[in-house]
């Protein structure tokens, strides 16, 4: 693509923009006198018309057969995209989310981000949360409720909560349990999910037989935490439907049906996570074929030197790319700033 914008002069890329701006905005093929007309070009309507014909013939452009004006391609919404992108230097546009009372929630700041995503820009918003790896344990309780039946909760430094049932063949001294607790905010606290220092801490040399035995019981709970392995959220579904067009619609049911598998959605955006860098795929550049009728543009979001997820939306090829583009790249600069303070340390 790079190659291509090469060969097309100032004024071929101008047209081009406004064609893809006024079909995005209309939804009606573009003629040559509404171009010049509506963007005071300063050229004729007939000069248009053969630059049109010029980019229909590169495969950039293409004509319903019952009208004359032309609407882009899949290929011209690509260079449009792309071009947009190389003129993305400027620091993001702000984007304002309302995270300040959720300073440790971070479940809660990216579910907030896709409903303001989806609000703003009317896309379907997907939002990648962390690998529970990347996060460390905050807190431990070990809740003795019967003799025989244990509770241990364990509070992440993202604000998730995760807790599990332990039933005991023989009654359970308090004491150990009370042992444990204290054990567990002293040496685990502060340290990460899938660390081998987790492994060793909850398999510690000085243990007793006894709080061996008790530690090696409720272990699981840490290691299976990881199970849950990143987390998607999603904005917008409710009202994807809403502004449809009738030739837009079997494209948006393969990406309801798809909504469902939410590991292969997960796989997508890892496939596109790069870092300080928002990005485009447009039709078949997407590998799934039940998406080659609709484009994604995401950026990442983290700390530095680490990725953490992806801020994306989704939509038919016919979006407002340049918006779009400005609203991911400033919610991932917002979740960035905000989970630089609960990363910060770990």
């Amino acid at each position: 693509m790079a190659f291509e914008s090469r060969r097309l002069s100032p004024r071929q890329r101008e047209i081009l923009r406004r064609v893809v701006q006024e079909y995005v905005t209309t939804g009606v093929p573009v003629g040559s006198k509404s171009l010049v007309q509506r963007w005071s070009m300063s050229v004729s309507a007939s000069t248009v018309r053969n630059e049109l014909a010029e980019l229909e013939s590169r495969g950039l452009l293409t004509h319903p057969h019952t009208s004359a004006g032309r609407i882009p391609t899949e290929r011209g919404y690509r260079f449009f995209a792309s071009d947009v992108l190389e003129r993305t230097d400027a620091p993001p546009r702000h984007f304002e989310l309302e995270l300040s009372h959720q300073r440790t929630e971070i479940d809660l700041a990216l579910q907030a981000t896709t409903e303001k995503l989806a609000r703003v820009t009317r896309l379907l918003a997907l939002v990648s949360g962390p690998p529970l790896e990347a996060t460390s344990v905050r807190h431990a309780e070990v809740l003795l409720l019967q003799p025989e039946l244990v509770m241990v909760v364990v509070i992440t430094s993202t604000g998730g909560v995760t807790k599990r049932m332990f039933d005991f063949e023989d009654p359970v001294d308090p004491g150990i349990a009370a042992w444990a607790r204290e054990y567990l905010n002293e040496r685990v606290a502060g340290v990460r999910l899938g660390s081998r220092m987790l492994r060793d801490r909850l398999d510690e040399p000085g243990f007793s037989a006894r709080e061996r035995e008790f530690m090696q019981m409720i272990a699981p709970v840490f290691i299976d935490l990881l199970s849950e392995s990143e987390r998607l959220f999603v904005g917008g579904a409710a009202g994807l439907l809403d502004d449809v067009r009738a030739d837009e619609l079997a494209a948006y049911r393969q990406v309801l049906a798809l909504l469902e598998q939410r590991a292969a959605l997960l796989e997508l955006l890892n496939q596109e996570l790069a870092p300080n860098r928002p990005f485009v795929r447009v039709g078949e550049e997407l590998r799934d074929p039940a998406l080659h009728a609709v484009a994604l543009v995401g950026a990442s979001y983290g700390v530095p030197n680490r990725m953490l997820g992806t801020v994306s939306l989704l939509g038919p090829l016919r979006m407002d790319y340049a918006t779009a583009i400005q609203s991911v790249r400033g919610a991932a600069y917002a979740l960035s700033r905000f989970v630089g303070d609960i990363y910060a340390d770990e």
